[in-house]
């Protein structure tokens, strides 16, 4: 149980970390409208259902993490 435990935490790590880092930060909405007019009119879409997507399965995995965190010292 112990062994199973951490194999699901480390891969749970590795995609959280993967996930923070798809995500544009917060200074790239105001270099993006600066840039020009026709890829913020087309994009701007696509851009916010990314953001939201990844900043949802953030929330799930560090939601997951703290649980398989507070499981595996339970059973230590």
């Amino acid at each position: 149980m112990q062994t199973l435990l951490i194999v699901l935490l480390i891969i749970d790590c590795l995609a959280l970390v993967a996930v923070v880092l798809l995500q544009s930060g917060k200074s790239a909405g105001l270099s993006g409208s600066i840039a020009g007019g026709a890829e913020q009119l087309f994009g701007k879409q696509k851009a916010r259902g990314l953001d939201a997507i990844l900043q949802r399965t953030t929330v799930v995995l560090s939601i997951l993490f703290f649980v398989l965190t507070i499981l595996l010292a339970y059973f230590v």
